[in-house]
């Protein structure tokens, strides 16, 4: 092992401060940052071990005894980093892990998708705009222009990490640090692709195919595998996901798998009944209203809802009745309303709790 004293170029009777300065001057020499040499690598950890030995008082008149130096890790119990290469299978600082990968899982995307409550009874194919990050077509995900690779690292060799000892309570400890050269990847991009800038991927927009199920509605989310953000370095792409939002509809609202709405008819037709035909999201629908159909009553049309997303079949469409009083009556029309009325005298108003408007009524019955 080379002499402490002659590593740093100082003599045996050098103070603190002159083996310090001395250390700070060959440190700036000989960091991989500033001289990339593999000669120049060595010497910094042999510089390096040697202050960190010669500046601790105590281990340096162990030293100076003819004693080994570094406390625990050099007392008869061998290297500390031997240690955990002997539990870890590295050293302290993980460096038996290897170099890091450039190759990245990319990015999730998440893109909200609006549709009509019309797509969504039998579902719909949407061709979606995304902007993104795609494969870098000119180098295919290398990285690199084409024609060239990347090239293992000066400083660390490939490994992606650099050693060095340091002082603990323990004593002198080997940890690992990524290299600052490669960043820890152990290969240097010489040449970057232009197109790229040595990424491996580039933004652009790109057309995503979809299929809408039916039955879905406003915040659900669709996963779409793959479809997401190309990865760095031509690394695995990342998920699409489509947040639904249903828009509103004049006519027709929804709950659950059932569409609900309302009809007004005439108190004449609601007296004698009658047959309508209604124009529904997926077509139109024959609808009879029996004599003396009330307000608020409750039409049920089987299977004319909403596709059911998990499971079979369909919803229902509900339609709630209101019945319209006329407000405008002529001498003729308040002749015969008269002559009804006196027919079919109405029983006296019994005072009760207070009655709920239609449209409350309408939903206490629909959601019921």
């Amino acid at each position: 092992m080379a002499d402490h004293y002659e590593v740093l170029g100082v003599s045996r009777d050098a103070t603190t401060d002159e083996i310090k300065k001395a250390y700070r001057k060959l440190a700036r020499e000989l960091h991989p940052d500033v001289n990339p040499g593999a000669d120049a690598s060595e010497r910094f950890k042999s510089v390096t071990h040697a202050y960190d030995v010669l500046s601790d008082a105590k281990q340096r008149q162990q030293y100076d005894m003819g004693g080994q130096s570094g406390g625990f890790g050099d007392s008869g119990f061998g290297n500390f980093g031997d240690i955990f290469e002997t539990f870890f299978g590295g050293g302290a600082g993980g460096a038996g892990r290897g170099p890091k990968s450039r190759r990245e899982r990319g990015q999730d995307a998440l893109i909200r998708v609006e549709v009509d409550l019309d797509e969504i009874i039998f579902g719909t194919h949407r061709d979606i705009e995304v902007d993104t990050a795609i494969v870098c077509q000119t180098c295919n995900g290398s990285c690199c222009q084409p024609g060239t690779s990347p090239v293992t690292c000066d400083i660390c060799h490939g490994t992606g990490s650099v050693q060095r000892a340091v002082r603990s309570l323990l004593g002198n400890v080997m940890t690992s640090s990524p290299c600052g050269s490669c960043r820890g990847y152990g290969t240097i991009i010489a040449t970057p692709c232009v197109t790229c800038q040595g990424q491996g991927r580039v933004r652009a927009r790109r057309t995503v195919a979809v299929d809408i199920p039916a039955g879905v509605d406003t915040g659900l989310r669709l996963q779409m595998p793959g479809s997401g953000e190309a990865g760095p370095a031509g690394g695995p792409n990342g998920d699409l996901y489509l947040e639904m939002k249903v828009r509103h509809h004049d006519v027709f609202s929804r709950n659950g798998d059932d569409l609900l709405c309302t009809l007004e008819v005439q108190m004449t037709d609601a007296i004698l009944g009658t047959n309508v035909t209604l124009k529904a999201l997926d077509g139109d629908i024959d609808v009879e209203l029996h004599p003396g159909t009330q307000s608020a009553e409750i039409l049920t049309i089987k299977d004319r809802g909403v596709t059911k997303l998990r499971g079979n079949g369909r919803g229902d469409l509900r339609i709630g009745v209101q019945v319209v009083t006329p407000t405008r009556l002529d001498h003729k029309d308040r002749d015969l309303i008269s002559q009804f009325a006196a027919r079919h005298k109405a029983p006296e108003p019994i005072l009760g709790h207070f009655q709920q408007g239609l449209f409350a009524k309408l939903r206490d019955r629909f959601l019921g």
